[in-house]
């Protein structure tokens, strides 16, 4: 019987008979210097959500970081091959993209880009969140910001952050002092009744469940002070496998109950959501 909690693999064009097959050599540009993007796609019932949208942030994201065009229909077959290799009733899919092999540093070579899929059971988030503000801004103005590349580890050292203090999201402000975003999740706030969320100049990844809920509940992209969380109403976070998902603390500021907006906001996502698998 498989292990449920390896995921099935998909690389450069066929299925691993065994994920743990080493496939990736050691001089992928995407290994050493962390030279790739990424998605990370939600599954419901077998069938991925809002694939079109996440394929479209793969290829702004590859350009943005100077990688080849994504071949599409690759990654499509790719999809399609793990999801009939293995069905999940929740799930996600990890799309990979990275320079492949290269000379050890920041130089590239002229190999083919390495394209991986691959496909795990998952946690849907339930009940409310705690949130803590680190003290390391996220830089608006960098070269990959905005883009959803595999350089993570100033989340990871965010999240470890975050965990030391029982929280279990990190959520970052930029060089300007304004709120930006959490290290896996765009952050929504209430301010006099009115749903609010940083402007992509903030340097926030372009969420493709914050890109739905502005569409779908018409929130308001405004560019605040980190601060303004000590005075919200409400806050949530919205992310692929948190849909929205209320805030109960963040810092020393706390809660006590879901509010209206927040409520609003997750039966409209739940309602549109429903309505087609790729909006």
């Amino acid at each position: 019987m498989a292990d449920q909690q390896q995921p099935t693999v998909w690389v450069d064009g066929r299925v691993l008979d065994d994920p743990r097959e080493p496939v990736i050599r050691v001089d992928d540009h995407g290994f050493t210097v962390g030279d790739g993007v990424f998605e990370a796609v939600k599954v419901v019932d077998g069938v991925p959500f809002a694939l079109t949208r996440h394929l479209r942030r793969l290829e702004r994201s590859a350009a943005g970081l100077g990688l080849p065009p994504v071949d599409e229909d690759a990654v499509r077959r790719g999809v399609a091959e793990v999801l009939e290799r293995r069905h999940l009733p929740f799930g996600r899919l990890r799309i990979t993209v990275t320079a492949g092999p290269a000379p050890m540093g920041s130089g590239r070579g002229d190999a083919s880009p390495t394209l991986v899929v691959a496909a795990v059971e998952a946690q849907q988030r339930t009940g409310r969140a705690s949130v803590v503000t680190v003290p390391w801004p996220r830089n608006e103005r960098g070269a990959v910001a905005g883009l959803k590349t595999t350089s993570y580890a100033e989340n990871v050292v965010a999240l470890a952050y975050a965990a030391e203090r029982g929280a279990e999201e990190a959520v970052f402000g930029n060089l300007a002092g304004h709120l930006c975003e959490g290290t896996g999740s765009n952050v929504f706030y209430v301010v006099d009744g009115e749903l609010r969320t940083p402007t992509l100049a903030s340097g926030c990844l372009a969420g493709i469940t914050r890109e739905l809920l502005v569409e779908w509940c018409g929130a308001r992209e405004v560019d605040e002070p980190l601060v303004v969380l000590s005075r919200a109403e409400e806050v949530f976070l919205a992310s692929t496998t948190r849909d929205v998902q209320p805030v109960a603390r963040c810092d020393d500021r706390e809660w006590d109950d879901v509010g209206p907006v927040t409520r609003a906001a997750a039966e409209t996502w739940r309602a549109r959501e429903a309505e087609h698998p790729d909006p």
